[in-house]
């Protein structure tokens, strides 16, 4: 869900300061939540209006409860999807917007709303702050790992409840090698590595899908070639052009019939 900073309108009706945008933070002069109604659009380009209930400092970032209310509606609803885990799910403001392939665009003025159990709110808990510039790139391609999105096209292969490894190897996260109950690495197998735009290389598909499917889903992109990129870490599937500068983010997960465990590493 994306929002305009200069489209905030005060309930009280009196002129608001301008709403400024700062690390993952709204900041306005004696800002509190509840003073604004922010004009945004919701994930099918509707209109609606946004309103911040409360934040919450949690973990380094700034988490808001957040009520939205269609056009032409009385009813105002949290628009973050609840989990059997988080039944009332928080946002992140997150500078830019997604676009219906899961590109990121920067848009002057606008942020998105990302939703804790959604993939830019749950790359940012792990470790990518979207809004330092040195991680914007690796914070996209974690986006399109957890989508499982191989293409680049904003398709998503995964389903809930993947047992997931993400690391990157240049020291932000970290692969894990330990034993814990919510991760067993012997039981985990490399699945890809990653891009702002898609997957640069596959050995499988998270959800088992013959990696033939991915490559008649996105005619042209990939090509059967073998890549060792050490660690154990082997593709049968790459992309045509070498994007290897781009080649950011690698993960593991649980093959399917693995799946026995309803948590997820990272």
């Amino acid at each position: 869900m994306s929002a305009k900073l200069s489209d905030a309108k005060p309930v009280s009706g009196k002129r608001t300061p301008m709403l400024r945008f700062e690390e993952g933070k709204l900041v306005m002069p004696s800002f509190k939540p509840g003073d604004i109604v922010l004009q945004g659009k919701s994930s099918d380009d509707s209109p609606v209006e946004v309103a911040i209930c409360s934040a919450e400092e949690s973990g380094g970032e700034t988490w808001y409860e957040i009520e939205v209310r269609q056009k032409d509606s009385t009813k105002w609803v949290n628009p973050c999807v609840p989990s059997g885990q988080v039944s009332s799910p928080r946002a992140l403001a997150v500078r830019g917007v997604w676009d219906e392939t899961g590109a990121r665009q920067d848009v002057n003025g606008s942020f998105t709303f990302a939703c804790e159990l959604g993939a830019i709110a749950k790359c940012s808990t792990w470790g990518y702050k979207p809004w330092d510039s040195k991680m914007a790139d690796l914070h996209q391609a974690c986006t399109r790992m957890a989508r499982a999105d191989y293409c680049g096209d904003g398709r998503s292969e995964t389903k809930d409840n993947n047992i997931i490894d993400m690391y990157d190897g240049m020291g932000h996260v970290e692969r894990e090698t330990r034993e814990t109950p919510g991760f067993s690495p012997s039981r985990a197998t490399f699945e890809a590595a990653w891009t702002p735009e898609g997957a640069w290389c596959l050995a499988r598909t998270r959800k088992n899908t013959p990696l033939e499917e991915v490559m008649q889903q996105c005619p042209g992109r990939f090509e059967k070639s073998e890549k060792d990129l050490g660690d154990g870490d082997v593709c049968t599937l790459a992309r045509k052009v070498d994007a290897n500068e781009r080649r950011l983010v690698h993960n593991r997960s649980y093959p399917p019939e693995m799946l026995t465990r309803p948590s997820i590493s990272r």
